[in-house]
């Protein structure tokens, strides 16, 4: 790891990790940023280490957050553990982890995740001819 990335990690309470390279993923992060008002989330672009709590491949596949304690978590748990960290979203982020809520939204996010490579292509396509760069 990176000594920056080490350094940042350090201070936050929740590292996210994300794909940069996703037109999606990008969008949704530039937001989860401007809510972290108290700046307690490490955001960590997949695309920029090599230093990764599982094999960069499995952590591309699906969205993943670790907490101080070096624990990873996935999906729609990671989510949920996200918006508890932003003091804006806590509420939603403690309503979702209620395990049958979760089950649901984790079912939720496997059909997103299955066609999550067309609107990626439909956000590429939009952004190309409104001439928009990804946030």
């Amino acid at each position: 790891m990176t000594e920056g990335v080490a350094e940042t990690k350090a201070e936050a309470g929740l590292t996210v990790w994300y794909d940069g390279g996703c037109p999606l993923c990008a969008r949704e992060i530039a937001l989860m940023r401007r809510l972290d008002s108290q700046g307690q989330v490490c955001f960590v672009d997949l695309e920029t280490t090599q230093d990764t709590p599982l094999p960069r491949a499995v952590m591309l596949e699906r969205f993943h957050v670790s907490t101080p304690d070096g624990t990873t978590q996935s999906g729609a748990a990671a989510f949920a553990r996200l918006w508890r960290s932003l003091p804006a979203l806590r509420p939603v982020g403690q309503i979702a982890a209620w395990p049958p809520l979760l089950a649901v939204l984790e079912g939720a996010y496997s059909v997103f995740l299955r066609i999550r490579p067309l609107l990626q292509r439909l956000v590429r396509r939009w952004d190309a001819r409104s001439g928009t760069a990804r946030p």
